[in-house]
């Protein structure tokens, strides 16, 4: 654990982060932590404007999930601010590009950012046109950064420790910390020169340590990090479905952006084309929070009127049959959005149904996030397949709220997501869309035998209710309808939510022998296609 303080479980398992004040350990939660810089940089700003300042734009990483943007504007509240709108920090990157570039701009222009700060890694790629801004797709990982980067070199160093030393350091909070500021400042000047000193005075049992590191051997270290940068962005571009090629910018942003090998393979990947290092990449997103926020105020001259259409980083959708997710946003969907999907009741005189909200991009529902519940209830038995909508709406901070409606009676109900209780982080984000990838075989098998089970499912209930018409004693005979009921019955004891340990070939040869069956009571006229 890298972290100096402790995290232990709060009401409802939430992490509290554990310090000393005033000689008195206190447990706070990170939006109060969060509260706390935002108190400091409106002082900042109060001393400077000597005015009071109330409202306040906030920028996230890309990957900010509903729960992460919620609890950005409770942190905001806790201040003491009303946060007037959260963007992400990407998209407020573009923005100051896009101000900056606006008078070369001619017609419409794909613009990448590259956004590598201390930790996190996010990239975009938006299309600028006239006064709209939109991003077309976005992408990240939370383990790269600054942070990890002076990481990989403490680990180098605490080996090169032990080998001349041999003493291990890795156990003393306060050797490591020391090392680690060394180490941070040895990489910012490997940005500018080839070779580096590494020293720290009595780091450990009055031991001094004295060592160099040039900017190979920091490459060597840190190569499967600058790799991973790389990946990332062939992702975001697949996502978007455009070719690098289609690219006319590519932005860099953030500290870790000026790393020479970063740059080195970033432009290699875009086949040679130049970074634009225009803007500077420690203030471009406040430069593009401070413009949205003047946009969003009133009594501000010669500011120029912009459009912004941000993204949902994952995909949102509903727990069907089987376990199944059923997408209604798509991963990458421009936001503000409303979005209606029709659905139906999964058996008969069904008076309630509930709704189960999950964002993640596997095929099973359960094993993505479940974001909230809610029932809706009191309509008009009916036969399985009565139509429900469902609709979703994410508002411009990313906040989402979603709504089911019986249409017959008009009833309804809804739920906004909220930060009641600790929800994925980031890193459990780029998990998921990793874990999507690793299963993808497995989803398709998934989603494979739960169809076959939910048409198994149809095939049970049609000839059911054709065994139950008065037409059948005289159309077909007790050992035929003998047969058939053993089929049913069958079919029943496989649809038993205990059997999931039979591969899918005995459902589909059970489904085969039904479908015959089914196909001879239609020829009789007793199911009517």
């Amino acid at each position: 654990m890298l972290w100096p303080f402790k995290v232990v479980a709060g009401t409802n398992d939430k992490p509290m982060i554990v310090v000393k004040y005033k000689g008195q350990e206190k447990q706070l939660c990170a939006e109060e932590v969060s509260s706390m810089v935002l108190v400091k940089m409106r002082e900042i700003a109060e001393a400077f404007l000597e005015k009071p300042v109330k409202n306040a734009v906030v920028t996230v990483p890309a990957y900010f999930n509903d729960s992460q943007r919620k609890a950005t504007m409770d942190a905001g509240a806790i201040a003491g601010l009303n946060v007037i709108r959260i963007i992400s920090e990407p998209t407020a990157a573009a923005i100051a590009y896009g101000l900056d570039k606006r008078t070369n701009c001619v017609g419409e222009r794909n613009i990448f950012i590259f956004d590598l700060g201390g930790g996190t890694f996010d990239v975009s790629l938006l299309t600028i046109k006239d006064k709209v801004f939109q991003v077309k797709a976005t992408a990240g990982n939370t383990h790269l950064g600054g942070e990890d980067i002076d990481n990989r070199m403490v680990n180098y160093f605490v080996e090169e420790i032990k080998r001349k030393n041999k003493v291990d350091i890795s156990g003393n909070p306060r050797a490591l910390r020391r090392l680690r500021t060394a180490c941070e400042r040895a990489k910012r000047t490997l940005s500018c020169v080839v070779t580096t000193k590494v020293d720290v005075d009595a780091i450990f049992q009055g031991i001094d340590f004295n060592s160099s590191i040039n900017r190979a051997r920091f490459e060597e270290i840190n190569m499967e990090l600058f790799e991973e940068c790389i990946e990332t962005v062939e992702k975001c571009l697949t996502d978007a479905k455009m070719d690098k090629s289609s690219v006319h910018d590519v932005v860099l942003v953030g500290g870790s952006s000026r790393i020479p090998k970063v740059q080195q393979l970033l432009q290699a990947f875009f086949n040679g084309k130049d970074l634009c290092k225009s803007i500077n990449p420690d203030e471009a997103v406040a430069y593009g929070a401070a413009v949205q926020a003047a946009l969003l105020s009133k009594g501000f001259k010669n500011v120029p009127d912009l459009v912004l259409l941000d993204v949902t980083p994952l995909s949102l959708g509903i727990s069907i049959t089987g376990d199944r997710m059923s997408v209604v946003v798509p991963r990458n969907t421009s936001i503000p959005l409303k979005k209606k999907q029709g659905f139906g009741t999964s058996f008969d005189n069904q008076s309630s149904v509930g709704i189960d909200v999950y964002e993640g991009e596997r095929t099973r529902a359960s094993d993505n996030n479940l974001l909230g519940f809610f029932v809706l209830s009191s309509f008009p038995p009916a036969p399985r397949g009565h139509p429900l909508d469902v609709s979703f709406s994410i508002d411009e901070n990313g906040i989402l709220s979603v709504s089911a409606e019986e249409k017959t009676t008009g009833n309804r109900n809804e739920i906004t997501i909220i930060n009641d209780k600790d929800r994925m982080s980031a890193k459990e984000i780029e998990r998921m869309i990793q874990e999507a990838k690793f299963y993808e075989a497995e989803d398709r098998e998934f989603l494979k035998k739960a169809n076959t089970k939910n048409d198994l499912d149809k095939c049970v209930y049609k000839i059911r209710n054709a065994l139950k018409k008065d037409c059948i004693r005289s159309l077909v005979c007790s050992k035929e309808k003998e047969d058939i009921c053993s089929a049913i019955n069958r079919a029943a004891d496989l649809l038993d939510e205990e059997n999931e340990q039979y591969d899918i070939a005995v459902f589909e040869a059970c489904l085969k022998e039904l479908e015959s069956f089914l196909e001879r009571l239609e020829s009789l006229g007793i199911i009517v296609k």
